[in-house]
């Protein structure tokens, strides 16, 4: 038996023990637990800003797979494209997050005006009609667990305006700037606050119908760009896999790179201008 064939068993039998002890260590690592973990800043879970840790482990667990990927499929330099756009996809990622809940608060705005407008009516106070709407609920999660998380602040002691005002700045939004300063405003100048609120809520309703309205006439052309944006990129892994070495021959020929440089261009500059178009704007 010769050394080449020892070592080989050698090398075999460490690779199996080394297996086994990476399943142990996931095991007990409780591996789900802590992808979890670290995929929860892009869940919807409210309004929560993303610490600098959180950031950063999202974009080495995204830069790590997109790098693998690249590896597979293009070799280095596709490896190294992949890897770099993490923190860029990362961002992108939180951004869409954080829209899609203030559009949820904005959306829910109506029903917890009405609510509140409700409790007022039926003799609560200010803070009353807070903890009364938080309640009712109806309004969306994002709405409810923020009118929730204002009744606790109160229950424990916190002054109404600061409860707004809190409620006003993690909602970012103008249907929420509108709601608090109506009812500070009221509640230092009198008047019908219940009656204000529900025509506030009726002109809110109103204006989200509109909005909804111009999203749908412009969604065929959003969605259009988009595709026609991704085609170019997926026929080009596509021609890579049919053909290993393409992408590197397009790169190492100067014309063939400086035109796939001016398509790229050409085609980001299309999504953003359509997107520009498309924009409705949020209330």
């Amino acid at each position: 038996m010769s050394t080449a064939v020892i070592a080989a068993a050698l090398a075999g039998g460490g690779a199996v023990l080394a297996g086994w002890e990476l399943i142990g260590w996931a095991q007990a690592a409780s591996l789900p637990r802590r992808l979890a973990a670290v995929m929860a800043p892009l869940r919807e879970t409210g309004g929560e800003a993303v610490t600098l840790a959180e950031r950063r482990r999202l974009v080495l667990l995204l830069a790590v797979t997109l790098l693998g990927a690249g590896g597979l499929v293009g070799g280095l330099l596709p490896a190294l494209a992949a890897g770099a756009a993490g923190p860029w996809l990362v961002g992108r990622a939180l951004a869409m997050r954080r829209a899609r809940w203030r559009r949820a608060m904005a959306d829910g705005g109506a029903v917890a005006a009405r609510a509140s407008a409700d409790a007022l009516a039926g003799g609560h106070s200010v803070r009353g009609a807070i903890g009364e709407a938080a309640g009712a609920g109806g309004a969306g999660p994002a709405v409810d667990g923020e009118l929730r998380r204002a009744r606790s602040s109160m229950a424990l002691g916190a002054r109404t305006e600061a409860v707004l005002g809190s409620l006003r700045d993690r909602a970012g939004c103008a249907t929420w700037d509108t709601l608090v300063a109506a009812i500070l405003l009221q509640r230092e100048a009198g008047g019908d606050l219940a009656a204000l609120l529900r025509d506030l809520a009726a002109d809110l309703e109103a204006v989200r119908r509109v909005q909804a309205d111009a999203r749908a006439a412009t969604a065929q052309a959003r969605f259009t760009a988009g595709t026609v944006a991704v085609l170019p990129v997926l026929a080009a892994v596509l021609a890579e896999l049919a053909a290993p070495g393409t992408l590197a021959k397009i790169a190492a020929e100067p014309v063939a790179l400086v035109l796939a440089a001016g398509a790229g261009v050409l085609q980001v500059a299309g999504v953003l201008v359509v997107r520009r178009l498309g924009r409705t704007g949020e209330l």
